[in-house]
This record gives C-alpha cells, sequence and structure tokens, in this order.
C-alpha cells in the first residue's frame, strides 16, 4: 500500500513542557490509524503540525511521499477544533461557504450531508442543531471536495452514547470507501471498534504502534478447568511463565508473564498427566494493553 503519511523523529516543546518526543510513525493508503492518549499526551500537537498549523521543534515529515505543501493539503480534509459556523445560517449555507473558502464546487455539499445524517436538517440553522449534529456538520465540511484523508481530533468528546455511536457509523462509512482516516482520542473502547492501527502515546512519547488486531489478538489469560482442580491448580503454577490465577465458575483463570498459546498450556499439563474438560483464551482489549503500557512508563 500507498504511503499516506511519514513522521520522522517529530519534537516539539513548549518551555519546560516535551509535548513531543521522537515521535516516528507511518500511516498507509486506506488505514483507521488512531493516535491514543490521554489528555496531555501530545496528540493535538501532533496533528496540527502534519497539518502545518504548527511547527515542529525537530523531524520532519512527509505527505503521500513529498514534502507538505498547498497541493498536498487539498487532499486532506481535518477536523481539529469546535465547530466553528454561522449560529443563523442554515446548513447548506454554512457548507457554500465553507466550499467557497476551499474553492470548491457546491455539487459535494447534498452528498456530505447524506453521508452525515443531515440532509433532512439541511435548511435548519445552526444554533438549532444539538451538540452531536454540530460535530457531524464539522465533518460534512470536511468530506468537501472528496479528500484522500480526513483528519479528525476527538470526534467523539462531549458527545452522548447516540452521537458517539452516529460519528462512528460515519467514520466506518468513510473508511469503507477507501478514504484514510487519522483520528486522535482518548476513548479506548472507540478506537478498538474504530481502527485498524494504533499509536499510543503518553507524555509526548511513543509507547507503542501496530495493528489493533494484534493487540486484541494476545491471550489475557487462559481459562481451564479438569476433573481434579486441586491437582490442576497446583501442576499449572509450576509452569515457568505463571503470574497468578482465580477461580470463577468452577474454572481456573490462568494468567501468564508473557503472551502464551493455549496448544502449549494442553500440551503442557498433558505431559504432566492431567487432561482438561475446558480450555479456552479470554483476550485483552485495548484497554488493558493501554493500562499496561501507561504503568510501564511511570
Amino acid at each position: 500500500m500507498e504511503s499516506v503519511l511519514s513522521l520522522h523523529k517529530i519534537s516539539k516543546r513548549y518551555g519546560k513542557i516535551q509535548a513531543v518526543k521522537v515521535l516516528s510513525l507511518d500511516v498507509l493508503q486506506g488505514q483507521v490509524y488512531g493516535i491514543l492518549g490521554p489528555n496531555g499526551s501530545g496528540k493535538t500537537t501532533t496533528l496540527s503540525i502534519m497539518l502545518g498549523l504548527m511547527k515542529a521543534d525537530s523531524g520532519d515529515f512527509l505527505w503521500f511521499g513529498d514534502a507538505p505543501s498547498k497541493k498536498s493539503l487539498k487532499r486532506i480534509g481535518a477536523v481539529i477544533e469546535s465547530p466553528n459556523f454561522f449560529p443563523y445560517l442554515s446548513a447548506v449555507k454554512n457548507l457554500e461557504i465553507v466550499a467557497s473558502i476551499k474553492d470548491l464546487s457546491f455539487d459535494g455539499i447534498p452528498d456530505v450531508l447524506m453521508i452525515t445524517g443531515l440532509y433532512e436538517r439541511r435548511n435548519s440553522r445552526f444554533n438549532t442543531f444539538s451538540y452531536g449534529m454540530k460535530q457531524r456538520l464539522a465533518v460534512a465540511s470536511a468530506l468537501l471536495g472528496n479528500p484522500e484523508v480526513l483528519i479528525l481530533d476527538e470526534p467523539t468528546n462531549g458527545l452522548d452514547p447516540q452521537g458517539i455511536a452516529q460519528i462512528r457509523e460515519i467514520i466506518l462509512r468513510v473508511a469503507s470507501k477507501g478514504t484514510t482516516i487519522i483520528l486522535a482520542s482518548h476513548l479506548l473502547d472507540e478506537v478498538q471498534k474504530i481502527c485498524s492501527h494504533v499509536a499510543v502515546l503518553n507524555k509526548g512519547q511513543q509507547l507503542f504502534s501496530g495493528k489493533v488486531s494484534e493487540v486484541v489478538a494476545i491471550a489475557d489469560c487462559i481459562e481451564i478447568a479438569a476433573e481434579n482442580q486441586e491437582l490442576l491448580d497446583k501442576t499449572i503454577q509450576s509452569h515457568a511463565n505463571f503470574k497468578s490465577l482465580i477461580h470463577s465458575d468452577g474454572k481456573s483463570l490462568v494468567y501468564f508473564t508473557q503472551a502464551i498459546k493455549p496448544q502449549e498450556i494442553n500440551e503442557f499439563l498433558f505431559r504432566n498427566g492431567i487432561v482438561l474438560t475446558h480450555l479456552s483464551e479470554k483476550q485483552r482489549s485495548l484497554e488493558k494493553h493501554f493500562l499496561e503500557l501507561l504503568q510501564e512508563n511511570q
């Protein structure tokens, strides 16, 4: 796949605060790439740098394989700040103003209103919109001109569950058409539901980057049972990578010091004379991995 964005050792400091520290990442065409981290982790600063709204202290980045330029930025749609539209104008009129500023035709306005679920309210004034609708109109404005890349900063921040679900559906709908999406968020559950790839930041430093599927594929623990549960517990504790276990509904939830395959556990116990009556993986969530990374880097 074609490289859409490459950041190379980007750093940014505000006085004594290191907002971004030697950050490198690559986003490929068609990915939904989440930049995940707690408040103050450097997410918005990173987005601002890649959009040319802020200059990095060091490092460089490429858009579509070339140095950033006005031409490359025209291929990108972004929502970085809170929606800022004319309150007494309709959704259509506000989008016409945005299209004029971007030197775009008005022809795409109905389409972006349909994508964001606002077509039925296209003639309603902006000040009659709920917060969630205002957020969706901001996304609609970023979609004008059919950009190849959509950048969103905390797109579900402050929304109720219904509003979060609506934004999630819009992102997935846009991504299904091949648009590359880069979004910053502190909501781990949403990132896991939406993103194909993720970079975890804390205090400006990258702690992890990779596929979301690879994170959640790692077994957090193995659930096992046997006819002689007491002997099973005693035996599994002799495994070299054993960490801890707890009992739940007549079974043992066993945690290990590193990722381990259920097949390995089955073979280990069989060699020790135990035949399992139950064996299953309990996969970790992105949240579990995220909290582990933060704890390791305190």
